[in-house]
Protein backbone atom coordinates (compact mmCIF):
# COMPACT_ATOMS: atom_id res chain seq x y z
CA UNK A 1 0.00 0.00 0.00
CA UNK A 2 1.47 3.44 -0.86
CA UNK A 3 2.74 5.06 2.25
CA UNK A 4 3.17 8.60 2.49
CA UNK A 5 6.79 9.08 0.85
CA UNK A 6 5.11 7.12 -2.02
CA UNK A 7 2.48 9.49 -1.92
CA UNK A 8 4.39 12.60 -1.49
CA UNK A 9 6.83 11.57 -4.23
CA UNK A 10 4.18 11.04 -6.63
CA UNK A 11 2.58 14.59 -5.48
CA UNK A 12 6.16 16.39 -6.40
CA UNK A 13 6.44 14.65 -9.77
CA UNK A 14 2.94 15.08 -11.11
CA UNK A 15 2.71 19.13 -9.89
CA UNK A 16 5.98 19.61 -11.91
CA UNK A 17 4.77 18.39 -15.18
CA UNK A 18 0.92 19.58 -14.98
CA UNK A 19 1.48 22.70 -12.70
CA UNK A 20 -0.78 25.50 -14.73
CA UNK A 21 -1.78 22.90 -17.29
CA UNK A 22 -5.41 22.99 -18.91
CA UNK A 23 -7.86 19.72 -18.56
CA UNK A 24 -9.10 19.48 -22.16
CA UNK A 25 -11.00 16.15 -21.78
CA UNK A 26 -11.53 13.14 -19.06
CA UNK A 27 -12.95 9.65 -19.68
CA UNK A 28 -13.70 7.26 -16.98
CA UNK A 29 -13.67 4.10 -17.70
CA UNK A 30 -14.65 2.42 -14.17
CA UNK A 31 -16.78 4.29 -12.07
CA UNK A 32 -16.86 1.78 -9.00
CA UNK A 33 -14.08 2.84 -6.63
CA UNK A 34 -14.45 2.39 -2.92
CA UNK A 35 -16.96 5.48 -3.50
CA UNK A 36 -18.50 5.78 -7.04
CA UNK A 37 -16.57 8.35 -8.60
CA UNK A 38 -19.24 11.10 -10.10
CA UNK A 39 -20.67 10.58 -13.72
CA UNK A 40 -20.15 14.32 -14.50
CA UNK A 41 -16.45 14.35 -13.58
CA UNK A 42 -15.61 15.27 -17.12
CA UNK A 43 -18.01 18.12 -17.51
CA UNK A 44 -17.03 19.22 -14.16
CA UNK A 45 -12.85 19.22 -15.01
CA UNK A 46 -13.11 20.47 -18.72
CA UNK A 47 -11.18 23.69 -19.55
CA UNK A 48 -10.00 23.98 -15.77
CA UNK A 49 -6.69 24.93 -14.96
CA UNK A 50 -4.58 22.88 -12.11
CA UNK A 51 -2.80 25.73 -9.88
CA UNK A 52 -1.03 23.39 -7.59
CA UNK A 53 -1.04 19.67 -6.51
CA UNK A 54 -0.59 19.13 -2.76
CA UNK A 55 -0.81 16.34 -0.34
CA UNK A 56 -2.47 15.86 3.57
CA UNK A 57 -1.97 12.56 4.84
CA UNK A 58 -2.33 9.89 2.15
CA UNK A 59 -4.48 12.06 -0.18
CA UNK A 60 -3.36 14.10 -3.08
CA UNK A 61 -5.41 17.61 -3.89
CA UNK A 62 -5.49 18.55 -7.38
CA UNK A 63 -6.18 22.18 -7.00
CA UNK A 64 -8.03 23.64 -10.00
CA UNK A 65 -9.76 27.00 -10.42
CA UNK A 66 -13.00 25.94 -9.40
CA UNK A 67 -12.12 22.84 -6.38
CA UNK A 68 -10.59 20.39 -5.62
CA UNK A 69 -10.46 16.94 -6.40
CA UNK A 70 -9.18 14.22 -3.78
CA UNK A 71 -7.28 11.32 -4.79
CA UNK A 72 -6.31 8.72 -2.83
CA UNK A 73 -3.99 5.72 -4.10
CA UNK A 74 -5.92 2.97 -1.93
CA UNK A 75 -3.79 -0.56 -1.81
CA UNK A 76 -2.36 -0.81 -4.73
CA UNK A 77 -3.14 2.28 -7.14
CA UNK A 78 -0.63 4.54 -8.89
CA UNK A 79 -0.73 7.56 -11.00
CA UNK A 80 1.34 8.29 -14.59
CA UNK A 81 1.71 11.06 -16.65
CA UNK A 82 2.18 9.65 -20.04
CA UNK A 83 1.27 10.68 -23.65
CA UNK A 84 -2.19 10.78 -24.44
CA UNK A 85 -1.64 8.30 -26.93
CA UNK A 86 -0.34 5.83 -24.63
CA UNK A 87 -2.02 2.10 -25.27
CA UNK A 88 -4.07 2.20 -22.15
CA UNK A 89 -3.45 -0.87 -19.60
CA UNK A 90 -6.07 -3.48 -18.24
CA UNK A 91 -6.60 -1.66 -14.88
CA UNK A 92 -6.02 2.43 -16.10
CA UNK A 93 -9.50 3.58 -14.98
CA UNK A 94 -9.17 7.32 -15.20
CA UNK A 95 -7.89 9.26 -17.60
CA UNK A 96 -7.14 12.87 -17.55
CA UNK A 97 -5.54 14.60 -20.69
CA UNK A 98 -4.29 18.39 -20.36
CA UNK A 99 -2.98 20.90 -22.92
CA UNK A 100 0.77 20.16 -23.79
CA UNK A 101 0.26 16.63 -24.89
CA UNK A 102 -0.12 15.68 -21.53
CA UNK A 103 -2.52 12.58 -20.23
CA UNK A 104 -2.78 11.41 -15.90
CA UNK A 105 -3.49 8.32 -15.73
CA UNK A 106 -4.79 6.32 -12.50
CA UNK A 107 -4.33 2.90 -12.54
CA UNK A 108 -5.80 1.04 -9.62
CA UNK A 109 -6.06 -3.59 -10.14
CA UNK A 110 -8.20 -3.19 -6.65
CA UNK A 111 -10.31 -0.38 -7.06
CA UNK A 112 -9.70 0.55 -3.19
CA UNK A 113 -8.95 4.35 -4.42
CA UNK A 114 -10.95 6.90 -4.21
CA UNK A 115 -11.17 10.29 -6.83
CA UNK A 116 -13.61 12.74 -5.18
CA UNK A 117 -14.58 16.69 -6.65
CA UNK A 118 -15.47 18.98 -3.85
CA UNK A 119 -15.63 22.91 -3.68
CA UNK A 120 -15.56 22.87 -0.13
CA UNK A 121 -11.79 23.64 1.73
CA UNK A 122 -9.74 19.94 1.34
CA UNK A 123 -8.81 20.33 4.64
CA UNK A 124 -12.30 20.13 6.01
CA UNK A 125 -14.19 17.80 4.21
CA UNK A 126 -14.98 14.64 6.17
CA UNK A 127 -12.12 12.09 5.17
CA UNK A 128 -9.69 14.84 6.13
CA UNK A 129 -10.55 16.81 8.96
CA UNK A 130 -10.28 14.81 11.93
CA UNK A 131 -6.55 14.04 10.79
CA UNK A 132 -3.73 14.48 13.09
CA UNK A 133 -0.53 16.54 12.20
CA UNK A 134 1.27 15.57 9.47
CA UNK A 135 4.96 14.40 10.79
CA UNK A 136 7.37 16.14 8.79
CA UNK A 137 6.02 19.82 10.64
CA UNK A 138 6.93 21.16 14.15
CA UNK A 139 3.63 20.43 15.45
CA UNK A 140 4.64 16.72 15.63
CA UNK A 141 7.54 16.30 18.68
CA UNK A 142 8.20 14.68 21.73
CA UNK A 143 6.27 17.07 23.62
CA UNK A 144 3.04 16.42 21.32
CA UNK A 145 3.20 12.77 21.73
CA UNK A 146 3.71 12.75 25.26
CA UNK A 147 0.57 14.83 25.74
CA UNK A 148 -1.58 12.39 23.50
CA UNK A 149 -0.16 9.12 24.51
CA UNK A 150 -1.10 10.30 28.21
CA UNK A 151 -3.89 7.80 28.37
CA UNK A 152 -3.06 4.95 25.68
CA UNK A 153 -2.55 2.30 26.64
CA UNK A 154 -1.98 0.24 23.00
CA UNK A 155 1.25 -0.90 21.57
CA UNK A 156 3.63 2.32 20.88
CA UNK A 157 3.72 0.90 16.90
CA UNK A 158 -0.27 0.63 16.65
CA UNK A 159 0.04 4.23 18.10
CA UNK A 160 2.18 6.19 15.85
CA UNK A 161 0.20 4.50 12.96
CA UNK A 162 -2.96 6.37 13.91
CA UNK A 163 -4.44 8.82 11.67
CA UNK A 164 -6.06 11.03 14.28
CA UNK A 165 -2.49 11.01 16.06
CA UNK A 166 -0.31 11.35 13.50
CA UNK A 167 -0.69 10.78 9.40
CA UNK A 168 1.08 8.92 7.16
CA UNK A 169 3.49 6.56 9.34
CA UNK A 170 2.36 3.47 8.03
CA UNK A 171 4.04 -0.22 9.20
CA UNK A 172 6.91 -0.31 6.81
CA UNK A 173 8.08 2.98 8.20
CA UNK A 174 6.58 2.77 11.72
CA UNK A 175 8.92 -0.60 11.99
CA UNK A 176 12.22 1.23 10.97
CA UNK A 177 11.62 4.43 13.25
CA UNK A 178 10.84 2.23 15.97
CA UNK A 179 14.34 0.64 15.60
CA UNK A 180 16.16 3.54 14.98
CA UNK A 181 14.50 5.14 18.01
CA UNK A 182 16.05 1.80 19.91
CA UNK A 183 12.21 1.57 21.36
CA UNK A 184 10.73 -2.15 21.30
CA UNK A 185 6.81 -1.85 19.36
CA UNK A 186 5.12 -3.70 22.14
CA UNK A 187 5.67 -1.36 24.84
CA UNK A 188 2.60 0.66 25.74
CA UNK A 189 2.41 4.13 24.11
CA UNK A 190 1.87 5.57 27.76
CA UNK A 191 4.97 3.92 28.78
CA UNK A 192 7.64 5.74 26.80
CA UNK A 193 9.07 8.97 28.50
CA UNK A 194 9.83 12.39 26.99
CA UNK A 195 13.91 11.75 25.81
CA UNK A 196 12.29 8.56 23.65
CA UNK A 197 9.53 10.56 22.69
CA UNK A 198 12.31 12.53 21.31
CA UNK A 199 14.24 10.00 19.65
CA UNK A 200 11.41 8.37 18.03
CA UNK A 201 10.11 12.08 16.80
CA UNK A 202 13.13 12.70 15.41
CA UNK A 203 13.45 9.26 13.73
CA UNK A 204 10.56 9.32 12.66
CA UNK A 205 10.87 12.56 10.33
CA UNK A 206 14.61 10.92 9.55
CA UNK A 207 12.69 7.78 8.35
CA UNK A 208 10.43 9.54 5.83
CA UNK A 209 12.76 12.25 4.57
CA UNK A 210 14.82 9.58 3.57
CA UNK A 211 12.62 7.66 2.37
CA UNK A 212 11.29 10.58 0.31
CA UNK A 213 14.84 11.04 -1.26
CA UNK A 214 15.52 7.94 -2.49
CA UNK A 215 11.61 8.24 -3.89
CA UNK A 216 9.40 5.66 -1.60
CA UNK A 217 9.22 1.59 -1.06
CA UNK A 218 8.57 -0.72 -3.80
CA UNK A 219 7.39 -4.02 -2.02
CA UNK A 220 4.86 -5.16 -4.86
CA UNK A 221 2.56 -2.06 -6.19
CA UNK A 222 4.22 1.12 -6.06
CA UNK A 223 5.15 3.27 -8.70
CA UNK A 224 6.34 6.82 -9.30
CA UNK A 225 4.62 8.88 -11.54
CA UNK A 226 6.72 8.11 -14.60
CA UNK A 227 6.01 4.34 -13.81
CA UNK A 228 9.81 3.62 -11.99
CA UNK A 229 10.26 1.74 -9.07
CA UNK A 230 11.39 3.40 -5.31
CA UNK A 231 14.38 2.26 -4.31
CA UNK A 232 14.14 2.67 -0.29
CA UNK A 233 13.72 -0.87 0.55
CA UNK A 234 17.28 -1.62 -0.22
CA UNK A 235 17.81 0.36 2.65
CA UNK A 236 15.66 -0.90 4.89
CA UNK A 237 16.78 -2.14 8.80
CA UNK A 238 14.23 -4.29 9.62
CA UNK A 239 11.13 -4.52 7.73
CA UNK A 240 10.79 -7.61 5.81
CA UNK A 241 14.23 -9.03 7.60
CA UNK A 242 13.03 -11.86 10.16
CA UNK A 243 15.52 -14.39 11.18
CA UNK A 244 18.38 -11.94 9.19
CA UNK A 245 21.13 -10.79 11.73
CA UNK A 246 20.30 -7.10 13.35
CA UNK A 247 22.82 -4.79 11.25
CA UNK A 248 23.64 -3.16 14.98
CA UNK A 249 24.28 -6.68 16.88
CA UNK A 250 23.74 -9.68 15.08
CA UNK A 251 20.86 -10.66 17.01
CA UNK A 252 18.14 -12.27 14.46
CA UNK A 253 15.54 -9.91 13.60
CA UNK A 254 12.11 -10.91 15.12
CA UNK A 255 8.83 -11.05 13.43
CA UNK A 256 5.94 -10.53 15.53
CA UNK A 257 1.80 -9.64 14.56
CA UNK A 258 0.75 -6.19 16.33
CA UNK A 259 -2.29 -4.88 15.61
CA UNK A 260 -2.59 -7.52 12.84
CA UNK A 261 -0.10 -6.34 11.15
CA UNK A 262 3.54 -7.85 10.83
CA UNK A 263 6.25 -5.91 12.41
CA UNK A 264 9.51 -6.63 12.93
CA UNK A 265 12.48 -5.44 15.27
CA UNK A 266 15.53 -6.39 17.17
CA UNK A 267 14.46 -7.88 20.69
CA UNK A 268 18.17 -7.07 22.52
CA UNK A 269 18.59 -3.13 20.16
CA UNK A 270 15.40 -2.31 21.29
CA UNK A 271 14.07 -1.69 24.57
Amino acid sequence: MPELPEVETTKRGIERLLKNKTVESTIVHQYKFRQPIARNIGNILKNQTLRTVSRRAKYLLFNFSEGTLMIHLGMSGSLRVVSPNTPKAKHDHVEISFNDNLCLRFRDPRRFGLVIWTKQDPLKHKLLKNCGPEPLTQQFSAIYLKRVAANRTCAIKQFIMLNNVVVGVGNIYASEALFSAGINPNRPANSIDLDEFGRLSKSIKTVLRRAIRAGGTTLQDFKNERGDAGYFKQKLAVYGRASLPCYNCQQAIAQQRIGQRSSFYCQNCQK
